[in-house]
């Protein structure tokens, strides 16, 4: 099958002296889509490589609350358990007194449901916290007690309870996203000591990267994942990979509106690592800048290797869903959670319930 080049301006195909390979829909070595997603050519920084991922179908998801949003605008609050809580329209659940390492409380006083994401970091309170597992929060909620892993060893005090965006005179900072290996221990191993562990690589890793000394010794100094990504040193090196990455795929989303761009397959140093699926182009819109820099983060800790990803392997990757054993975890009428385990990966699959939907509105994959 003949592919159309998209027809872009040449500054952008070669944007910091990257070359783009542009997307033709039929699958490399004559790979079948069994999965319902097709990978497209890549996009390449460095030993970073993103598979954009187009579906046949997309679903209409404009009625979900994301957290960046609910958080700037005020409607969800987050809260360290055993903290005062906001309005109670049902009856009032028990809350374990005191605040829990592992447990945060949050309410959705939106009139939309909520979208929670495992590997969202909420800033604030006695410690920040990483999200668990995908979940949905129904639309003016009662408090709910959320499972959440510790990505700040060092810290149990807080001038407030409460977490929140973080600002800059650029505007709101939407909450940070964990690089896939962190994202990994929380969601496959659920593991606090795990956790604690990769985030202590990660800075120790992120450390050895910089150049100048004071940067090292501050990033020496914190256990907090997120002070270490907002130091300047590090955001400059992620961001030199995240940025021409993150512009161009933003770019081929508006002209793949038709063709659903609905995800990534992502590779670091030759190897297939995770996989990020939506059910529309509109959410992956809203969680890709944040998204693109996890990826990032992951490929500027790891050495760089002389391999590359191929989009058959990408393909491969996505069409194996299929594993050997299956949990699932379902709210009824509001969603489903399966977590599937198969040979050399894990697959996390998050379908919604609620009047008018039964899709799915996320899926994650991990490469083991």
């Amino acid at each position: 099958m003949n592919c159309k080049l998209f027809a872009l301006f040449p500054a952008l195909a070669w944007f910091a002296g990257i070359a783009l390979f542009w997307p033709c829909r039929a699958p490399a070595g004559g790979m079948p889509p069994t999965s319902g997603y097709t990978v497209l050519s890549p996009i390449r920084h460095g030993n970073l490589t993103v598979f954009p991922v187009v579906t046949t179908r997309s679903y209409d998801t404009q009625e979900f609350l994301t957290l960046d949003e609910g958080l700037r605008s005020g409607e969800v609050i987050v809260t360290e358990s055993g903290s005062s809580q906001p309005l109670m329209r049902r009856r009032r659940t028990p809350t374990p007194p005191g605040a829990q390492v592992n447990q945060l409380v949050l309410v959705n006083n939106s009139k939309r449901p909520l979208i929670l994401l495992a590997g969202e970091i909420v800033t604030g309170g006695k410690q920040d916290r990483v999200i668990g597992k995908d979940r949905i929060i129904p639309a003016e909620s009662d408090p709910i007690d959320l499972g959440v892993f510790c990505v700040e060893p060092g810290r149990w005090t807080g001038s407030s309870d409460r977490f929140g965006v973080g600002g800059t005179a650029a505007g709101p900072v939407p909450a940070p996203m964990a690089a896939p290996n962190v994202r990994a221990k929380a969601m496959a191993d659920k593991d606090q000591q795990q956790v604690w562990s990769e985030v202590a690589k990660t800075r120790t890793a992120m450390a050895e990267t910089v150049t100048v000394e004071a940067a090292a010794d501050a990033i020496n100094r914190t256990s907090s994942y997120a002070r270490v990504m907002n130091n300047q040193e590090v955001k400059q090196k992620v961001d030199s990979v995240a940025e021409p990455i993150q512009r161009n795929y933003q770019s081929l989303m508006q002209q793949l509106r038709n063709q659903n761009a609905v995800g990534v397959a992502v590779a670091v140093n030759g190897q297939m690592v995770w996989a990020d699926v939506f059910a529309s182009t509109n959410l992956l819109e809203k969680y890709w800048p944040k998204l693109v820099r996890s990826y990032a983060a992951e490929a500027v800790v790891t050495r760089t290797k002389d391999r590359e990803a191929d989009i058959k392997q990408a393909q491969e990757f996505l069409n194996h869903l299929d594993g050997r054993h299956e949990t699932v975890d379902s709210e009824p009428g509001l969603y489903r959670h399966t977590e599937i385990a198969g040979d050399g990966f894990r697959a996390f699959e998050l379908t919604s319930l609620l009047p008018k939907t039964g899709f799915d509105l996320h899926l994650a994959k991990l490469a083991e």
